[in-house]
């Protein structure tokens, strides 16, 4: 908009190439960003919550498979929204979330692997779990003390 505003002025400057025009339009405000968070979030939660409804059906654990494959991964491109997708890329290879975004990333290819390529419907499933725990480890990253709160807990309930 500032850039038609210039050139309608007379003011257009030299133009410094396609980055301008980039991050022009790529600029969200805050409850823009905030209102496609939750839709893409959502949009993650339902394709998870399909994937289960669906784990009934003939064929059923493939559709499992990826619906929840799916939903996982747009409850993570989700979090893009609000910090944006470098931060986001930044953030997640922390030395304090690498093993839990390896790890992650990992299920969620093995898991359409094995429900693709290996034809392992069981392995799919647990792939699937182990997805949902990785990707729980990896959520309350952000949260701080979390990770030591949990570890305390589960070595309280063990002993």
């Amino acid at each position: 908009m500032d850039k038609l505003r210039r050139v309608l002025g007379g003011q257009d400057e030299e133009d410094q190439g396609g980055l301008t025009e980039i991050m022009d339009a790529s600029t969200l405000s805050y409850s823009t960003r905030f209102k496609c968070f939750i839709a893409c979030f959502a949009g993650g939660v339902l394709c998870s919550i399909l994937g289960t409804a669906l784990l009934f059906l003939p064929k059923g654990t493939h559709l499992f498979a990826v619906f929840y494959t799916l939903g996982n991964v747009a409850a993570l491109l989700s979090t893009c929204f609000l910090m944006g997708p470098l931060k986001q890329l930044k953030r997640m290879f922390e030395p304090t979330r690498l093993l839990a975004t390896f790890v992650m990333l990992l299920c969620l290819i093995l898991t359409l692997c094995s429900v693709f390529w290996w034809n392992k419907k069981g392995l799919a499933i647990l792939f699937c779990i182990l997805q949902f725990l990785a990707m729980s480890w990896y959520s309350i990253s952000y949260i701080p003390f979390a990770r030591d709160a949990v570890m305390k807990c589960f070595t309280t309930c063990l002993s």
